[in-house]
Order: structure tokens, then C-alpha cells, then sequence
């Protein structure tokens, strides 16, 4: 495949260069390019994104994947549309849950595809996650007010973790990997990979709440066909306690802006949940309520 014109997407942390690009024929594609280190981890995303496609989910369709001299060469379908988390404030609420419950609909069939057989047990893996975030933290110069509110959470469910089952994840499954192309939407980066706990998967669902609650609300129930179990909620706001916490040190690297983001979304993860004293956040709201 050659590309005879290719225009910068600015967007993501990945690092990698992406752009639209054109063949000979007019035809537009998504074209990402990556370091040869990276080569083994992004075969995976692209088998990933594969089977969600094949399983008939709305993503872009998959087209090549070709090492060459400077980089890894991935191109799919080009997309059309918007980003959702940009289109989401200027539509109807009734439009913005439906697209969540649409969303969460994907998701619960995407988590139909199984985690490796040599995964390790979700208990250990994420007690040894929450250990680090922990350290991370107690270590970091910055600390949140009322941080401690997540570490006594963390502290005290860790029981949750028990016998969870794993599938493959998205791995940055929010509004901002999402488009709206002509009222459809698509689901887009699957770089960010993994497996796990199908419920971790809802740990960026504070990205979706900033941008639209109607989303969220419609996200989760669209997941479950309806309003979801308790057992949902504890573990959500463990998975959240757990992201929050390491937002913080990660942010530090990249300046004022960074830190000013994570402190402001921990404020309002305290606020949502009442200093991490309730389990079912304020911001839901089930669909006879909206």
C-alpha cells in the first residue's frame, strides 16, 4: 500500500505518529506508525480490533499491518464523524443516554472474546497493582485532599477481587475513543489492550461523566440490560479509587496542566461518592429518572 498524501491527526498519548491518509485512488484511510519495539504489542491490538470486527461491532475496519524501514504501518478505514466526547454536550439528553446504552452494549459483547489462557489470577494481578498505586502514592511530594479517603477504600475491599473472572479489554474505553459518524457509533484505539476483570473495564468512566452523566447512566445499564447489582458498584469504586490514586504521580512528569486535571477530577470523584462513603455514585441515574 502507498499513501500519496497524509495529514497530521494530532490526538492521544501513545506517541505515535497517525495521520488521514490517501492512496492513488482517492481512497481515505486512518494510517498509524509506530517504533519497531512496539511491533509484538500492536499485532495484539490488531488482532483485538479484528475480533471485535468480526464479531460485527462498530469499529474500523482493520486493512494492513507492514514493518518497514521507519516504523510499524497499521492502516484501517477512515472514520468520518466526530469525536463523541465532543458531540455528546450539544445533543439531547435522551440522545446522549441512548448512545451510552449503545456503548455499553458493545462493550458487554467485546468482553465475549476470552482472556489468554495463561493470565494470571485477577486477585494477585490487581492486589499487586493496587500495592504499587499505593507506594506510588504514599511516596509522591503532592497529595490530594481527603486523599486518604481512597486509600482506606482500597485497604478495606480488597475481599471484591476474589474469584473475579477475565476477558480481553479495550483497555481506554471512554467517550474520547469513541466517534459519532453520521448518529453511529464507533469505537476507536485499541492500543491501550488488555485483559482483566470485565467490570475494570468502567475504570474511565469519569471521562464520560465530565462529559456527559445521561452517557454514563446509559453506559452502565446498557452493559447490564438495566439497572446494575451492588456488587457492580463496590468494585467500580474500587477500580476508580485504584486509577485516581496513580493519576497523581503519573501526572507530575508533564507539568501544571496534568496535575491540575488529576486534583480536579479526584475532587470530583470524592464528590461523587461521598469521601468514597457510598457505593453507587451520585451522577447515576437510572432510566426511569432521566
Amino acid at each position: 500500500m502507498e499513501f500519496v498524501k497524509r495529514e497530521p491527526v494530532d490526538y492521544g498519548w501513545s506517541g505515535d505518529k497517525k495521520y488521514h491518509a490517501w492512496d492513488a485512488h482517492g481512497k481515505e484511510y486512518f494510517l498509524r506508525v509506530c517504533s519497531p519495539e512496539k511491533e509484538g504489542r500492536m499485532r495484539k491490538a490488531r488482532e483485538l480490533q479484528q475480533g471485535a470486527w468480526d464479531l460485527g461491532l462498530p469499529v474500523s475496519q482493520p486493512l494492513g499491518f507492514e514493518p518497514r524501514e521507519d516504523g510499524i504501518y497499521m492502516w484501517e478505514r477512515w472514520l468520518p464523524g466526530t469525536l463523541l466526547k465532543e458531540a455528546l454536550p450539544s445533543l439531547p439528553q435522551p440522545e446522549q443516554r441512548r448512545l451510552g446504552w449503545e456503548a455499553g452494549e458493545i462493550l458487554r459483547t467485546l468482553h465475549t472474546i476470552p482472556a489468554p489462557a495463561e493470565a494470571e489470577d485477577w486477585e494477585s494481578r490487581f492486589n499487586a497493582k493496587i500495592d504499587r498505586k499505593l507506594q506510588l502514592y504514599r511516596e509522591c511530594p503532592l497529595q490530594y485532599e481527603s486523599g486518604g479517603a481512597f486509600v482506606r477504600y482500597l485497604e478495606e475491599n480488597r475481599g471484591l477481587l476474589h474469584g473475579r473472572p477475565q476477558c480481553r479489554q479495550h483497555g481506554d474505553y471512554h467517550s474520547g475513543n469513541m466517534m459519532l459518524c453520521g448518529g453511529k457509533l464507533y469505537v476507536i484505539d485499541f492500543d491501550r489492550f488488555d485483559w482483566g476483570d470485565p467490570w475494570e473495564e468502567f475504570n474511565r468512566i469519569p471521562w464520560c461523566v465530565q462529559a456527559s452523566p445521561a452517557f454514563a447512566s446509559g453506559m452502565v445499564d446498557g452493559y447490564f440490560g438495566g439497572e446494575p447489582p451492588l456488587a457492580f458498584w463496590k468494585l467500580l469504586a474500587l477500580y476508580i479509587s485504584s486509577n485516581t490514586l496513580g493519576s497523581l504521580p503519573w501526572a507530575i512528569p508533564y507539568g501544571e496542566g496534568e496535575i491540575r486535571v488529576a486534583k480536579q477530577q479526584a475532587a470530583e470523584v470524592l464528590g461523587w461518592y461521598d469521601n468514597m462513603k457510598r457505593f453507587v455514585p451520585h451522577w447515576y441515574q437510572p432510566a426511569k429518572e432521566q
